[in-house]
């Protein structure tokens, strides 16, 4: 069955979970942007537990912009900052080196909108997995989804509960002192366990 899913940085493997399942993927790209949402938030795991990275978009004031227009905003080093985050939570990961060389170019080059940088890490995490999916976008605003379509983009709100979608927990970076957890952007699992992603999201 077909599902509508809101455009997301890194996406959770909840997320990707839904996307296997599902018979194609489409991203709405008309719905208004919102604060404090995965659509440009991600987390992963430090040393010291949780931790968000988020993408600075350039503010328009008094108007409510559309995903597809949300621009990214190079007023703060932002990249270098995330990019820093990443290495220094995965760089002992099992997986890190084999898959630093895909991962560190969304952190060289600057792309104009938040829609196209998030769709491309979904490309590359599609085919890093060997998984083929057909991912289009809306065409208008899907207030109500048709019959046939599951409506999914409350999946990249952070208030969401997932307990629907909980995965099996696999080894962390430092699960030798911190307990599993749960909700991370796919890279942790990525970076930790390899194409072993692919049963976490297939069961």
């Amino acid at each position: 069955m077909p599902i509508l899913l809101s455009t997301a940085y890194w996406p959770s493997l909840a997320y990707l979970k839904q996307v296997v399942k599902a018979d194609a993927v489409v991203i709405e790209q008309h719905e208004h942007y919102s604060k404090q949402t995965y659509r440009n938030r991600c987390a992963i795991l430090s040393a010291n537990g949780r931790l968000r990275l988020s993408i600075p978009i350039q503010k328009k004031s008094g108007t409510k912009q559309a995903i597809r227009d949300v621009e990214i905003c190079y007023r703060e080093k932002w990249q270098h900052q995330h990019w820093k985050a990443i290495e220094s939570a995965y760089k002992n990961s099992p997986y890190f080196e084999f898959f630093e060389a895909d991962i560190k170019p969304f952190y060289q080059s600057d792309f104009q909108f938040l829609l196209t940088y998030n769709t491309q890490q979904l490309d590359l995490l599609l085919k890093l997995l060997r998984l083929q999916k057909t991912v289009t976008f809306t065409e208008t605003y899907q207030a109500q989804t048709e019959p046939t379509n599951v409506d999914l983009r409350s999946l990249v709100t952070t208030e969401t509960v997932t307990e629907e979608w909980l995965l099996k927990p696999y080894q962390q970076t430092f699960s030798d002192k911190l307990n599993f957890v749960a909700g991370l952007s796919s890279l942790d699992a990525l970076f930790n366990v390899g194409l072993g992603v692919k049963p976490l999201i297939d069961a």
